[in-house]
């Protein structure tokens, strides 16, 4: 019995251990931080530097606020250089059930309370590429199906998708490219295309198929398919368990390559001290998902972006 007792007391001894040891990585207390940024800094400092000016840049969104978190210092760049920046979102983002949950005050999200989401998190990228410096008539939004676009690709046919959490087969949005669009792989193709040909972008930035969100691999998938090899650049938003490290606002931290992404031949951009300011405002600019999400965005505000050549 007393062996029995023993044994449990050192299970949550080791449980209580292990979940301590998480919160203090996770968090970062200013030592951890300080010996990460050491370790980190030499290894990122390493890698060659990404050089921008003067392109016409096209960066492919999955949902709101991944224009930011991968590229607010890429766009920033662009512009001051003399070139110009288009921003392409695939969903709305209306799939995020807490998110429309607490939106609407309800336990049951679906159908409208997804809907009214997605709507918000429109408006709040247009303030976010306002904050970034990109024209209202640079952005361009789809409305295909938040966690949908996998399926999309997978079942190109003429039988529209119907997302689980909106209810609906088709683009619901008003203000989207193309209000009333089944919800098919021909569609969302079609779509991309068009924007490609009104762009006609010498740089395109997209989700790396490494990416850990099916959205994220399927919208990298198609700029492979889409776009001249020698145009794109990939970046990494869902890089695998806690990645990045530490979370919370760091800006003087370096951002390491994410362990999804191993292998890869990534560059980085070095960002100024304004420019970090402006993406941070912009991050800001997605209020539904700071409210959830905060630590987990803010961490993305660091010294450097990451672009590799190779999405996988």
């Amino acid at each position: 019995m007393m062996n029995l007792v023993r044994w449990r007391f050192r299970r949550r001894y080791v449980l209580l251990t292990i979940l301590l040891v998480a919160f203090v990585v996770i968090n970062a207390p200013w030592i951890f931080a300080w010996g990460y940024g050491l370790y980190y800094r030499l290894s990122v400092g390493r890698l060659p530097q990404l050089t921008l000016a003067g392109e016409r840049l096209l960066v492919l969104s999955p949902h709101p606020d991944d224009e930011s978190l991968c590229c607010a210092g890429a766009i920033q760049r662009v512009l001051r250089g003399g070139g110009e920046v288009w921003v392409l979102w695939f969903t709305n983002g209306d799939g995020f059930e807490w998110d429309a949950g607490l939106l609407a005050h309800t336990l049951r999200p679906q159908g409208p309370a997804s809907l009214e989401l997605g709507q918000r998190r429109m408006e709040e990228a247009r303030q976010a590429a306002r904050r970034l410096g990109v024209a209202e008539g640079h952005l361009f939004f789809l409305g295909y199906p938040d966690r949908g676009l996998e399926a999309l690709l997978r079942h190109p046919g003429d039988l529209p998708y119907r997302s689980r959490l909106t209810g609906v087969s088709y683009v619901p949005y008003p203000g989207t490219l193309s209000p009333g669009a089944p919800y098919t792989g021909e569609s969302l193709r079609r779509d991309l295309r068009r924007v490609l040909e009104q762009v006609r972008p010498t740089l395109v930035l997209a989700p790396s198929p490494k990416d850990a969100h099916p959205d994220h691999r399927a919208v990298g998938l198609l700029a492979q398919q889409e776009v001249p090899a020698d145009r794109l650049r990939f970046w990494i938003v869902h890089g695998g368990l806690e990645w990045p490290l530490p979370k919370g606002l760091h800006p003087a931290l370096p951002l390491e390559p994410a362990p999804r992404g191993k292998g890869l031949p990534w560059q980085r951009l070095l960002l100024s001290a304004q420019e970090r300011r402006v993406k941070l405002e912009a991050l800001r600019a997605h209020a539904t998902q700071m409210r959830l999400l905060a630590r987990f965005l803010l961490a993305f505000v660091r010294e450097n972006e990451l672009f590799s050549a190779r999405g996988e």
